[in-house]
């Protein structure tokens, strides 16, 4: 693993262990235990997220039939445990999901082009979920620091989405190609061998603007059903708000992690932002501590099952390999 993201994933649980002594462990702790069996619907909506955005996959995959389905939000699982709880960044496990779909059949090529809309579409999704947030904010008259810094997040992710989306349909992606050509000469992952055709395959999936809008229309849905993470979480700690209120903390939140996507997990950087937001509307930062910690406990229930599916999955590839060989 590169030492760059051990060490930020170091700095930032160092940056977590600060902030809860600093404000107080007890009462961190006891927000936390506040929400007691409110954590299980926490999780749960979690896993309806999942299941959404693995649905949402699957409508970009060329070619896919009805029961890849079930492949695909098992492998958004997967993706989004592994993106939380190993130290790689934020899309590392978005890569490796890729793989893992060519096992069910899917050449490299169609997999890493699904994997590389879906994660585009994902992003203006959040773009305009976010630019929803900061109005909900401006118009509660909200923290003018925080306004403008999301207003400038958002004026330069515009054009990056813009230029990325240029990219993809006009043939930009043929460096993408080579580097994963590359990678591909690893044993390990010789499944992307077919990646040559993922300029190709970004074309077919464009070709199909239904299949485009469903995926859009299903990601955007997931980001306001996430909110309810927020709103549940805080109605157990006995700060109940109204649903936008928690759509401004989520969407910023999400915002401040994906913008340190760097980070593994964005751990440090998540607490800070929460903390942060919730000042706007007067909750304590320990509870803001606890809101953070408490969205954490779903990757933790769902990201270590995860984890060992995956492993199990590598397993039997290689035992299918080794089978395979002469």
């Amino acid at each position: 693993m590169p030492k760059s993201l051990l060490l930020a994933a170091l700095v930032g649980l160092a940056l977590v262990i600060a902030l809860i002594a600093y404000y107080g462990a007890s009462s961190v702790f006891d927000a936390v235990t506040a929400v007691g069996w409110g954590a299980a619907l926490v999780a749960l909506v979690r896993a309806g997220e999942t299941s959404g955005a693995g649905l949402a996959w699957w409508f970009v995959v060329p070619g896919a039939a009805g029961p890849l389905v079930r492949i695909c939000m098992m492998l958004r699982w997967l993706r989004e445990a592994i993106n939380s709880l190993l130290p790689v960044a934020q899309v590392g496990g978005d890569l490796i999901g890729a793989r893992l779909l060519t096992f069910w059949g899917v050449p490299g090529g169609a997999a890493g082009a699904s994997v590389v809309v879906d994660l585009f579409v994902q992003t203006v999704t959040q773009f305009f979920f976010t630019l929803i947030g900061l109005a909900c904010l401006i118009q509660a008259g909200g923290d003018t620091g925080i306004v403008r810094a999301a207003a400038i997040g958002l004026a330069i992710l515009g054009p990056a989405l813009i230029g990325f989306f240029v990219a993809q349909r006009f043939g930009g992606f043929r460096f993408v190609e080579q580097a994963m050509l590359r990678l591909a000469k690893d044993p390990k992952w010789a499944s992307l061998g077919g990646i040559s055709s993922l300029n190709d395959r970004l074309q077919e999936i464009y070709r199909h603007p239904l299949g485009l809008a469903i995926c859009f229309a299903i990601h955007f849905a997931i980001w306001f059903f996430g909110v309810l993470e927020v709103y549940t979480a805080l109605h157990f700690m006995g700060y109940p708000v109204d649903y936008r209120t928690a759509l401004v903390i989520e969407s910023l939140g999400q915002a401040v992690r994906g913008a340190a996507f760097v980070v593994p997990g964005a751990i440090g950087v998540q607490e800070g932002g929460f903390i942060a937001l919730c000042a706007v509307f007067g909750i304590p930062a320990p509870t803001a501590i606890a809101l953070s910690l408490v969205k954490r406990l779903p990757e933790i229930a769902l990201g270590i099952p995860g984890l060992m599916i995956w492993q199990g999955i590598e397993g039997r590839q290689l035992l299918r390999a080794t089978r395979n060989s002469p």
